[in-house]
């Protein structure tokens, strides 16, 4: 694993290095538009080898950097996305194995039609060209970010976070020798060569033209920042404000479970539960085995008045409780009058990204369904489902939240564009 030092630059030199990668990355995409999907599966499978291979190695570095990170005074949300383990680094070569097993879209038809003129037309995916990704701490994204884009035939440009910026290296050093093995070009999936904060500057600025969209993925400070200076589309969202209604009519038990897994599975993510809402007609039968649940399990709880009434270790929550993304074990949790009063702070409060309704009632779940604006909806399921895996999409390069092109995990569909393809028989318009 060819993992070198990385280079000091001065600004202007920073600038031109990243031109440099951008010229070569709309080179890589060039080849890769036509690339075949064998071609890209074998780059995959050798570069899942590759990190198998490379276990020890990319351990000890990712050691170094977790203690490093401690030291720093880093959070345990922050630590736990950063850490890798021999089982995290088997997932991440699973996932590469995940998206070889996926249908290439490159290519495939979306739709054909034919018009009185005699033309056939069809809608055909394209991939979307160069694709910048900028991350925090978590080394993962680098494996999921570079083999989503290639899959989707598109050349990638990584810039993850200084904190995970070694364990982010030794990873892309076997994605690069997965493209080498295959025949492709290594500059299909690059990573900035320095953790100097201009970088991302540039990158943002689209690298005179070459960068097509960006993915930040990472705490709130760098999605905000990354909306309000890119040049280029963005995919994203800002944060993770998740909800967890349990109706009048939700099954106890489930409530229980769905709520303790939503919430703690994995506290840091951001598709874990910050609010839990509960109907006022189960307070009493469902609020307090679910409070029970979560306080045994470390989990800290903030409560209006009817919960800190029902509940008295709670602390009375504030204003800003209900707009907060903890990554911790920390949830703020309301009584509500009904499903319209969840429906309202769900909307009020909420960052769009995912919220679930736990219920036996259908209308209820129809309701919910069709009145809140989120991204992903849950009904009877934890909202930790909220990822491009669990969702079969074999990996996921983020969450978005917005409304054009991509919106909820995105995977190798939502990374392809379009154009229309059209056929005719020396046709003419008059």
């Amino acid at each position: 694993m060819n993992i070198q030092s990385q280079p000091r630059m001065s600004e202007t030199g920073l600038a031109a290095e990243m031109a440099e990668i951008g010229r070569r990355a709309r080179a890589a995409a060039r080849i890769l538009a036509s690339a075949p999907t064998e071609a890209k599966n074998r780059a995959l499978t050798e570069a899942a080898a590759a990190l198998l291979a490379h276990r020890d190695e990319i351990l000890k570095i990712n050691a170094a950097e977790v203690a490093t990170g401690a030291a720093n005074g880093l959070t345990a949300s922050f630590l736990d996305r950063l850490k890798l383990d021999k089982d995290r680094i088997g997932a991440i070569a699973s996932a590469l194995h995940d998206i070889v097993a996926l249908n290439d879209p490159v290519g495939t038809t979306i739709a054909e039609w034919d018009v009185p003129s005699g033309l056939h037309i069809s809608r055909v995916r394209t991939p979307l060209g160069v694709i910048g990704v900028i991350f925090e701490s978590r080394p993962n994204v680098t494996a999921d970010a570079g083999a989503l884009c290639l899959k989707a035939g598109n050349a990638v440009i990584l810039r993850p976070g200084s904190d995970s910026y070694q364990t982010s290296r030794a990873i892309h050093a076997c994605l690069v020798e997965g493209l080498e093995r295959a025949g492709l070009p290594a500059d299909a999936i690059q990573m900035v060569p320095t953790t100097d904060r201009a970088a991302v500057g540039e990158l943002l600025g689209g690298l005179g033209g070459n960068v097509d969209v960006i993915v930040p993925r990472g705490g709130k400070g760098l999605v905000a920042r990354v909306q309000a200076e890119a040049r280029v589309p963005v995919f994203a969202h800002l944060e993770g404000i998740c909800h967890v209604y349990v109706d009048k009519a939700a099954d106890r038990d489930m409530a229980v479970a769905v709520t303790l897994n939503a919430k703690m599975r994995r506290t840091s993510i951001c598709g874990a539960a910050e609010t839990l809402l509960v109907h006022r007609d189960v307070a009493k039968t469902h609020l307090l085995p679910i409070l029970e649940a979560l306080d045994a399990a470390g989990c800290e709880i903030r409560g209006d008045r009817d919960v800190c009434a029902l509940f008295p270790k709670a602390i009375p929550a504030t204003a800003k409780d209900w707009d907060t993304e903890y990554g911790e074990p920390i949830i703020s949790v309301a009584v509500v009058d009904d499903i319209d009063a969840a429906i309202d702070h769900v909307e009020t409060h909420s960052s769009h990204h995912t919220e679930a309704i736990i219920t036996d009632d259908r209308a209820a779940r129809d309701r919910f369904f069709a009145r809140i604006d989120s991204a992903i909806l849950m009904h009877n399921a934890s909202t930790q489902f909220a990822d491009g895996g669990e969702f079969g999409m074999g990996a996921e390069i983020g969450i978005a939240t917005g409304k054009m092109h991509a919106r909820g995990p995105v995977g190798l569909e939502q990374l392809t564009s379009f154009k229309y393809l059209v056929e005719g028989k020396g046709t003419t318009r008059p």
